[in-house]
């Protein structure tokens, strides 16, 4: 079958198509962070956590669902997938554009995420059998332009908005480009997959995966805010990691899991699911530390502080493109190494950043840490998603979706706990011996900046110990090989996990 997909050309208008919508998906993902306080004040809600739950909700929702995205792709054509998951989308646009309360807006999103978390895994499905697998480099590494650069943009688009216009517009404008992208699917969209009509959803892995991976991204989320005593967040993690460790199981023991863990017996897949891990929790932890010094410690405003990380996304979103060429050419031992060396440095830069580093200095070490990590993901997601037979192709990428989510969530919550952990204690240690009375609110603002600036700088080393062990596990990396007949061999070799229909 993938053979006979990938002999010919492949189906470029669709997968534009298909660009179109997983960008808008991927968009709404950090669309409303600097939105946020604005919202709340419009809609009169008093309690930040509450509002949080636009961000939190959508993330929660989309890990929830991930994991069953392999079922969707195998029993249902991707045009009627495709075509669901944006009228869906669509729908919770519309109604989050035109809520008149928090409570519609909220359920608005809810529908928003339930209809975009199928977009990433589904894109790179159609991606992995139109082209052949020694071309799959650059086919995937305009993927990864999409997946890095649309969530990447989200923040410096929303300050500009909520600071010239009314919030709104960040629904209004996502809402005609969901329209024209399903009127298109309509017309042009054709099925390049295979699929079992006779798959059957294990509903119990369901409910396993929504309270194992729900429970894991809620806590962590919560805990860097919320403190890791709080019942609720213990609670959750506690029903979370039981809720997984039984999902686990049972997926090993049946016959056709929900989510196929028996990927990961393909050494270059879970080494790269592992180098993706450790390296996500690099990266989605910079994105919170960076602006939390650009915003808290010196003070520059929210919006200067989303231009600042601009450079550093375009960069990253013009070479990803460029690096699946190179992947193609050369292989990811070397992209991974060399991304993963200067992301080190610039990470031992962000590290030792003081009071008085200039904003451009800053841009600098950012767009640097971008263009390193810009080499590493998607090469070895890739290389990984090589080394599977044809018919684990929608399990490896619902593996690599859902694990990237979980580990960014808990690096970052791991990494806010620390830093506000050595704030504290530093804090502590600046005002032992000082008169509290005596300082003017000038020295408090100081003495604050600087207990702050020693918890991020303490952060960014450990995100520096992290990307050391990423760095030492691409020594590791092979080039799977794309052969022919190697991948003849391995389809043969595997055991079948459906039985394909024809389209």
């Amino acid at each position: 079958m993938e053979e006979t997909l990938q002999q010919k050309k492949p189906p470029y208008l669709m997968i534009a198509i298909l660009f179109i919508g997983a960008f808008v998906s991927f968009l709404n993902n950090s669309l409303l962070n600097v939105a946020l306080p604005s919202m709340m004040v419009d809609l009169g809600i008093k309690d930040y956590s509450t509002i949080q739950w636009l961000a939190t909700g959508y993330m929660l929702v989309s890990g929830v669902l991930i994991p069953a995205s392999a079922f969707l792709l195998t029993r249902f054509s991707n045009r009627s997938l495709f075509i669901t998951s944006m009228i869906i989308f669509t729908l919770g646009t519309a109604l989050a554009a035109f809520s008149p309360n928090f409570s519609l807006l909220l359920t608005g999103r809810m529908i928003q995420a339930a209809g975009s978390s199928v977009m990433g895994p589904l894109l790179m499905n159609v991606m992995l059998v139109s082209f052949p697998r020694e071309k799959r480099g650059a086919a995937m590494g305009v993927f990864g332009l999409v997946m890095i650069t649309a969530p990447a943009i989200g923040p410096t688009l929303s300050g500009y908005i909520v600071e010239h216009y009314d919030w709104r517009l960040l629904f209004e404008m996502i809402l005609p480009l969901a329209i024209i992208t399903l009127l298109l699917a309509f017309f042009k969209f054709q099925n390049v997959m295979e699929q079992n009509k006779e798959a059957k959803l294990d509903y119990f892995s369901v409910v396993l995966s929504s309270i194992g991976f729900g429970g894991l991204l809620y806590g962590f989320s919560s805990a860097s805010s919320d403190g890791w005593t709080d019942p609720i967040v213990l609670t959750t993690l506690i029903a979370g990691v039981i809720a997984l460790v039984v999902f686990v199981v049972r997926q090993l023991k049946m016959e056709k899991p929900l989510l196929d863990l028996r990927v990961y017996k393909y050494p270059m897949f879970a080494l790269g699911s592992v180098i993706m891990i450790v390296n996500a929790v690099a990266m989605f932890s910079g994105m919170i530390l960076t602006p939390a010094y650009v915003q808290n410690v010196r003070g520059i405003s929210p919006l200067d502080s989303g231009l600042m990380m601009l450079p550093g996304a375009i960069i990253m979103g013009l070479m990803s493109p460029i690096t699946g060429k190179l992947f193609d050419k050369f292989g990811p031992r070397v992209l991974a190494v060399l991304g993963l060396s200067v992301t080190a440095v610039s990470t031992y830069m962000l590290a030792n950043v003081q009071l008085d580093t200039s904003y451009g200095h800053i841009i600098f070490i950012y767009s640097l840490r971008m263009f390193g990590m810009s080499m590493v993901m998607m090469p070895i997601m890739t290389n990984g998603l090589n080394q599977l037979p044809t018919v684990l192709n929608p399990h490896g990428t619902a593996v690599n979706n859902t694990v990237q989510q979980v580990s960014g969530s808990i690096g970052t919550a791991i990494l806010v706990t620390i830093m506000n952990s050595v704030t504290t204690s530093e804090a502590e240690n600046l005002m032992s011996g000082v008169d509290p009375t005596t300082l003017t609110a000038s020295s408090q603002a100081l003495l604050m900046q600087k207990s702050l600036l020693a918890g991020i700088q303490y952060s960014f080393y450990v995100a520096l110990g992290i990307n050391i062990v990423a760095l030492v596990l691409s020594i590791f990396v092979k080039r799977v090989d794309t052969s022919k007949e190697a991948v003849q061999k391995l389809n043969n070799e595997a055991k079948p996990q459906m039985e394909p229909k024809t389209i």
